[in-house]
């Protein structure tokens, strides 16, 4: 994931989910609020249900391409290097062990839903997807590859966009008529999406802070007050990525009680 395409790849797949999630949120709340509840996954309409599973089609394909690239065409096969796992490659290992995690949540999504061999509630279904979260929490908090200075900083406000999806898929199977937390979940999803694209391209992009620049893989900036410029850049980034999608989440819920309101929300309102 170490380059500009290793970031916007797996922050499409993020953003894509996370987006869905919040419109499909709030329309199944604004719709029967009292009778909302929490889902891990969400069809989609139409199509003659033709289209239904292609959230988790699209986590399932998504998860296994990139899991291909890096396992199979970054160290180009050289899984081993005298007897011993390709040192030069432990980054790209552990990242596929990460998508593994995902692609096995999409695939028992699936089992689950298509299949009667695997009928599990909604709840089990959103720990499973936590588990995926952890795994990719604990990939990049004790990463082979030490990410210091200003890219150890971006992946640090990645860890605690990461901490906050597994808080809020744990609390959905907990709390499954919690709208917030569901939407919040969505939010976090949808969070961590852009910032693997502000990452692409501060880090690997045309948006290098003044001063930095990429040299043998690392992040190097002299002298040391450009760094600090640019972790306060990446704060600046990162408040108005929230701030953006909060925006988008209000326009997004106004938009949905105009064309699906239900008459619950106005007694919800009163109550």
């Amino acid at each position: 994931m170490g380059s500009f395409k290793g970031h916007v790849l797996p922050g499409t797949l993020f953003l894509l989910v996370g987006v869905w999630h919040i419109w499909s949120a709030v329309v199944r709340f604004v719709s029967g609020p009292k009778s909302f509840r929490v889902r891990v996954w969400s069809p989609v309409p139409g199509f003659d249900g033709r289209l239904t599973y292609l959230e988790l089609y699209l986590v399932v394909i998504g998860a296994f391409v990139d899991m291909c690239i890096e396992l199979l065409y970054s160290p180009h096969l050289k899984f081993f290097v005298d007897g011993v796992l390709n040192p030069s490659h432990m980054n790209d290992f552990e990242h596929s062990g990460m998508l593994l995690m995902f692609f096995i949540f999409g695939t028992i999504a699936l089992l689950s839903e298509k299949t009667s061999f695997l009928p599990l509630s909604q709840g089990a279904l959103c720990l499973i997807a936590a588990t995926a979260f952890c795994a990719e929490y604990l990939l990049f908090f004790y990463h082979s590859t030490t990410h210091k200075g200003l890219e150890g900083y971006y992946h640090l406000l990645l860890v605690l966009l990461i901490g906050l999806c597994i808080i809020t898929t744990v609390a959905a199977a907990l709390i499954p008529t919690s709208f917030a937390i569901d939407l919040c979940s969505g939010i976090a999803i949808a969070l961590q999406g852009l910032w693997f694209y502000q990452t692409a391209f501060t880090l690997y992009g045309p948006m290098m802070p003044q001063g930095c620049r990429l040299k043998e893989n690392m992040i190097m900036c002299h002298p040391v007050e450009t760094q600090i410029r640019g972790e306060s850049l990446a704060n600046f980034q990162l408040f108005s990525l929230i701030l953006g999608v909060l925006i988008a989440v209000v326009g997004c819920y106004g938009f949905a009680v105009s064309r699906f309101g239900h008459s619950d929300l106005r007694n919800l309102q009163h109550g």
